[in-house]
């Protein structure tokens, strides 16, 4: 691997809050390095499209406390195919960029593997806030989420109080119930429901009634998407539809009045945490240091108080487990 001069970065799959943040370290490290830093519009897809504009201290001014990516992100079939990846190195290789630094899911992190396949240096940076990526203890734009969702259960918890109602949450995870459990956990929630962990009908209107029955004017659950209460059915088919059919069982087994609130992309949403910023500012200056010192095809990862780089390959052949600990926890002080 040469001296490298010309680094590209993007943001790709769902936003999660404090991707600017990351953009805007990764930036401001490389321009007082002396390298040329490349923004890429829409992920891969602009890749594709040769959206590829340079970066000034000037463009980065000001990003650090906002949502979202202002380099826009999207997904992309097309790259998916041999073809697309051909045209993807194509693109970079025009524009004279040495080095790819993604910032994203596992998805995301599985483009960036096929390019590094392919003899291209890249990086990743896990951004999501399912903070399903292995390997890391964090991902950038989980903390502002639980942030975001415990703000929402709490307003939520007012009303359901006032009437003396159940309330279903359904959170985004449609694989992982790690934001579910922990929102769940600084809420305050009755019960979590998540994909990891099968669950009784039955138990949790045992759950839900042994709350009034103690005097409890509330009950709160909080249902991660990706729970499967249709007995098999694709998540396809049965995307927000199970916090529903819960709310219907709970209502007739109990007869407590039942009212369910799908929170969608809001959870996404909003300035990033001061956690956030910090976690990605220490993540993109490490993530540019990395593949500045040839750990290409690697990640970054939280690891206690340091920064490590991981290759792609234990961070693909791994997965997160739930804490079982904490989910007990969860229902006990309920």
């Amino acid at each position: 691997m040469g001296q490298m001069e010309r680094i590209g970065v993007m943001t790709s799959g769902g936003d999660a809050p404090g991707m600017n943040a990351a953009v805007r370290a990764i930036t401001r490290w490389g321009k007082d390095a002396g390298l040329d830093i490349l923004g890429i519009k829409r992920g891969y897809a602009g890749l594709l499209n040769e959206e590829i504009i340079p970066l000034s201290d000037s463009d980065v001014s000001g990003k650090v406390n906002r949502g979202g990516t202002f380099l826009l992100t999207a997904r992309s079939e097309k790259f998916r195919s041999e073809e697309g990846q051909q045209k993807a190195l194509e693109m970079l290789h025009k524009n004279q960029i040495d080095g790819l630094i993604v910032i994203g899911g596992d998805g995301s992190m599985r483009g960036a593997k096929k390019l590094e396949e392919k003899g291209f240096p890249t990086a990743f940076l896990p951004g999501t806030i399912d903070n399903d990526i292995p390997c890391t203890d964090y991902s950038i734009g989980f903390d502002t989420a639980i942030n975001t969702v415990t703000n929402i259960v709490d307003k939520i918890r007012d009303t359901a109080t006032s009437h003396e109602r159940v309330f279903i949450i359904e959170t985004m995870g449609r694989h992982s119930g790690v934001l579910t459990l922990e929102a769940g956990l600084a809420a305050g929630a009755e019960a979590v429901l998540i994909p990891e962990i099968k669950f009784d009908i039955e138990e949790v209107c045992r759950i839900v009634a042994k709350g009034y029955d103690r005097g409890k004017l509330h009950n709160l659950i909080l249902v991660a998407e990706g729970v499967d209460y249709t007995h098999g059915e694709s998540y396809a088919d049965r995307k927000n539809r199970v916090v529903f059919e819960i709310g219907k069982k709970i209502e007739s087994r109990t007869g407590h009045e039942v009212r369910e609130i799908v929170l969608g992309h809001v959870q996404r949403g909003g300035a990033p945490s001061a956690k956030d910023r910090i976690l990605a500012s220490k993540m993109g200056s490490r993530v540019l240091e990395g593949i500045l010192e040839g750990k290409s095809g690697m990640m970054v990862a939280k690891e206690g108080n340091l920064f490590r780089m991981i290759s792609y390959e234990k961070v693909l052949n791994n997965e997160v487990s739930i804490d079982k600990s904490l989910y007990e926890l969860a229902h006990i002080i309920g």
